[in-house]
């Protein structure tokens, strides 16, 4: 039984230390602040980020250039037989499909997982991995497993405004101008790929009633079998609201009685399109061997 290392980045909210800790490499995501480059939880921490935001500094994501993950792989391959790369969705980036590009080149040793996963959902599949990796799978079958329970995740999310959806042209500036008159809030869900609008309502409150509700939904209808089996697991996030965030988190735990839940901050390649003081309410299925 070969090695095998396990490679995320910095979207699955799994920092540095983190890392270390688990035994997992984190990529930092780069980002572009007045056409400086930053890497998250590296030279850019969530809280001067925030800064950077409110303060309306012009800030674009990229990816990791493929020169840091080739060397990064390089180097586990020194160490190690195999690598289980596991990025945030391809439906929301293009640094899973350059990942897959790049595994090309080594001959099957670096396995590209596409599993549609991002934050507290992808920081599953690392776990998930490395679970895997115990119980003696190949980077192969850890790939082929991940990727055929892709779709039993769940993630909602509501913003604070609507400023940063209207700014990426998700929304037209008419839409955002009666949105914020109104207090609209908008209800986003994550299903697989892409971002989607679940619902509009009035205020923070009633978003926070539609997320719990939606996910009540998903655990007695879609999950129902991997609920009674103990195998879902419930996670939530925030964009910089903290203390919010731990709120909203007494009110769910009320709502699932017995669960344990998993809170981070969300990363920042998704918080610079949905803007500070978001909350999210999410489900993984984790891996059982």
């Amino acid at each position: 039984m070969g090695k095998i290392a396990i490679v995320t980045d910095s979207n699955s909210g799994i920092t540095q230390d983190e890392g270390r800790v688990l035994g997992v490499s984190v990529i930092p995501m780069p980002f572009y602040i007045n056409e400086v480059m930053y890497l998250e939880g590296i030279t850019l921490l969530q809280e001067e980020f925030y800064e950077k935001l409110k303060n309306d500094e012009p800030i674009s994501t990229s990816q990791p250039g493929p020169a840091d993950v080739c060397g990064l792989w390089d180097r586990l391959l020194e160490e190690n037989d195999e690598i289980v790369h596991i990025p945030m969705s391809s439906g929301l980036s293009n640094s899973c499909e350059t990942a897959m590009v790049l595994a090309r080149d080594y001959d099957g040793r670096v396995q590209v997982v596409d599993n549609q996963r991002i934050s507290v959902t992808q920081r599953q599949s690392v776990l998930d991995a490395l679970e895997l990796v115990k119980a003696g799978f190949s980077a192969i079958q850890i790939k082929e497993r991940l990727e055929a329970e892709k779709m039993e995740s769940s993630i909602y999310i509501t913003l604070e405004t609507l400023k940063y959806l209207k700014k990426g042209g998700r929304i037209t500036p008419a839409a955002a101008a009666i949105g914020t008159v109104l207090n609209l809030k908008p209800v986003l869900q994550i299903q697989g790929e892409k971002l989607d609008a679940y619902a509009k309502v009035r205020g923070k409150k009633q978003a926070k009633r539609v997320m719990v509700k939606a996910m009540k939904e998903d655990f007695e209808k879609r999950f129902a079998k991997y609920v009674e089996s103990g195998e879902m697991c419930l996670e939530m996030a925030y964009t910089g609201n903290r203390e919010e965030a731990e709120e909203f988190k007494k009110e769910v735990e009320k709502e699932f009685p017995g669960m344990e839940i998993q809170m981070d901050p969300l990363s920042l390649s998704v918080a610079c399109h949905i803007g500070h003081g978001a909350l999210a309410i999410a489900c993984a299925k984790k891996v059982t061997v």
